[in-house]
């Protein structure tokens, strides 16, 4: 009975010691096999730390490829406090190099962290910074690779293309707006150390940083260095408040270039104040319209079969009187007996205060909204204004008549420019944009893709047409005729409009702009420029706003290779104007012959000769009369 429990008992022992043994192998195996991976990684967290390496935010481009926002490599000092041996000579050293104090370095050397940036002083060092610490050959001081922002144009397109902080987070603009796009994924060098910080003999690893997507714009770089150009000269000669600019393809919402001033750097944004860099005038400031508004009112009236411009009349005395209120004509006197065509050239006011009347008050203002004033575009920046506009129950016959001229209301630029391009692109209202697409850094592939989007239909084609022959007749018989370019068929409208501060109008303060585009019976871009309180000068929209729109429309045809159109209508010429000539062929002539040839020019001729060799410009050529014409002789 005794050697029998005792066997029982040690087949008991034996099971369990068998059951141990493969609880012990099965926990091995689980360890070593299926959960290597984790503990592995645990435990190399433990004694690894990690070089942080920054990873590039990625690139603006232009249209074409042009780079508007880049990346320049700089260098930054990480500390690791535990490998530091002499914390005194290390903190001495380095403060003396980065001009800190004592005690300021001391904090940052005797830190109880595993890996210690030295903010601000030793972000972004120079390179003669940077070489002096690498020199020095300290224990624990490393210099580590960072990008920093750095826009090659400068001040272009500022409030646009924003700016970003000193970790490369966008602030403002397209940087604000395409944060999680531009924002790549860091990197980091991985070396392996004791417990004690001290490092190990062992191989470092290098984990490679993922750059930021490339964001390609729809912005076209010669549209865009020409608005820069006007911006500076319209500062320069008047003295303004603000000016802005804006151009775009009326045929999908494209915006082909913008901006505005005052403007800042952001290279250098931290000399600015946050209103300064926050403010994108072009979607952002609210004014109201005056004439260029009239587009609106013209095209509803249109649509809604109120006029015949060609037939229907109108007597301009100067004023009309609305209930109690007699609103005036900018002309003293008015225009007098005159078809709703030459109201529209004349930009007069009692004229479009029929047209308001017209429509009536729902129908004007179902228009107005239709063609999204009082409600923002949706371009994709941030920042974007609604604009005001009179509530209905608010609306009477005063604020009916103001209205339908522009005045009373308050709207921005992006808006005008949407909304004008709907009324001559034959009705379509888009959604104007600027991101053509995202990009992947290294393939170029692309991300995202920016397609263009029809809001609403907002007017016919046959009324489109009717509006695009009124906005030609402007610039060749009406208000607009500074923006005419010879050869070419430009629509437009000029716009006066009294500014309100408080409540009131200002006395002598106004914004000028002027919308133009062309061809007119094609249109391919839509130029709005807008002049805030110009200084010392006669305050007329055409005046003054006409000739830098025409220059910006100049400059486009080039940049869009837009052909001479056929046909279009001839400038009326005042007495004040100058007339386009054509150059006439004084080739194989004399010099006398030349100079009869030429008489509405300035000849200089170059040469010893009396028979004309070659001329410039070349025969053919429409230039201005009085200008110079070289001729050459043998």
């Amino acid at each position: 009975m005794f050697f029998k429990n005792i066997h029982s008992r040690m087949k008991i022992v034996l099971v369990v010691i068998i059951f141990l043994f493969v609880l012990i192998i099965g926990k091995v195996f689980y360890i070593q096999v299926i959960d290597y991976d984790k503990l592995n990684d645990l435990a190399s967290n433990l004694w690894s730390r990690n070089l942080p390496v920054k990873a590039d935010r990625g690139l603006i481009y232009d249209r074409d490829g042009g780079v508007l926002a880049d990346n320049i490599t700089t260098t930054s000092l990480v500390l690791i406090p535990n490998q530091i041996k002499d914390k005194k000579e290390t903190t001495s050293k380095l403060a003396e190099i980065l001009g800190v104090s004592y005690d300021e370095m001391y904090k940052h050397v005797n830190k109880r962290t595993s890996i210690e940036r030295v903010h601000p002083e030793g972000r972004r060092l120079s390179y003669e910074v940077a070489d002096k610490i690498r020199k020095l050959k300290l224990d624990g001081v490393y210099l580590v690779k960072e990008s920093q922002r750095y826009y090659p144009f400068d001040t272009y397109m500022s409030h646009t293309l924003g700016y970003v902080g000193i970790d490369n987070q966008g602030l403002s603009g397209l940087e604000l707006m395409y944060d999680k796009y531009l924002t790549g994924k860091d990197g980091a060098i991985k070396y392996f150390s004791d417990a004690k910080g001290n490092k190990l003999k062992l191989s470092e690893v290098y984990e490679k940083p993922q750059d930021g997507m490339n964001l390609t714009l729809t912005i076209n770089k010669d549209i865009q260095a020409s608005i820069e150009r006007e911006l500076d000269n319209a500062v320069t000669k008047y003295n303004p408040d603000r000016v802005i600019a804006l151009a775009m393809d009326p045929n999908s919402g494209e915006v082909l270039g913008m901006s505005a001033r005052p403007n800042f750097s952001p290279n250098n944004y931290k000399k600015y104040t946050t209103e300064e860099i926050n403010r994108n005038l072009p979607i952002w400031a609210t004014y109201e319209p005056g004439s260029t508004f009239k587009i609106i009112t013209l095209a509803a009236a249109l649509e809604e079969g109120k006029v015949d411009l060609e037939k229907d009349t109108y007597n301009d005395s100067g004023s009309i009187k609305v209930e109690n209120a007699t609103l005036h004509c900018w002309k003293h006197g008015g225009h007098g007996h005159e078809t709703f065509l030459e109201v529209v050239e004349n930009s007069c006011n009692p004229g479009f205060v029929i047209l308001g009347q017209k429509l009536g008050k729902v129908k004007l203002f179902e228009y107005i909204k239709k063609f999204g004033f009082g409600s923002k575009t949706g371009i994709d920046l941030n920042g974007e204004s609604t604009g005001i506009l009179f509530p209905m129950d608010k609306v009477g016959p005063v604020e009916l008549a103001t209205t339908a001229f522009g005045q009373g209301v308050s709207v921005t630029p992006i808006q005008q420019v949407t909304a004008v391009s709907a009324a001559i692109n034959g009705g379509i209202l888009y959604k104007p944009y600027i991101v053509k697409s995202i990009n992947e850094p290294e393939t170029n592939t692309v991300i995202k893709q920016t397609k263009k989007t029809v809001v609403r239909k907002v007017i016919s084609e046959k009324t489109s047409d009717k509006v695009r022959h009124a906005l030609e007749s402007v610039v060749s018989n009406g208000t607009g005729r500074t923006a005419y370019i010879d050869g070419y068929r430009v629509g437009g409208k000029t716009g006066t409009a009294q500014k309100v501060e408080n409540g009131r109008y200002l006395v002598n303060n106004y914004i000028l702009s002027f919308i133009g585009f062309l061809p007119a019976d094609d249109p391919q871009v839509v130029v709005y420029f807008a002049i805030d309180n110009p200084k010392g000068v006669q305050q007329f929209g055409g005046v003054i706003a006409g000739p830098p729109a025409k220059a910006i429309l100049s400059d486009s045809i080039k940049a869009l290779n837009i052909k001479k159109p056929s046909g279009g209508m001839e400038k009326e010429y005042q007495y004040t104007d100058k007339k386009y000539k054509t150059v006439p062929d004084v080739s194989g002539k004399s010099k006398k012959d030349a100079t009869s040839a030429l008489k509405d020019f300035e000849v200089v001729f170059e040469g010893s000769g009396d028979k004309v060799t070659y001329q410039s410009p070349e025969a053919g050529s429409r230039i201005y009369e009085g200008e110079t014409v070289r001729v050459f002789t043998s």
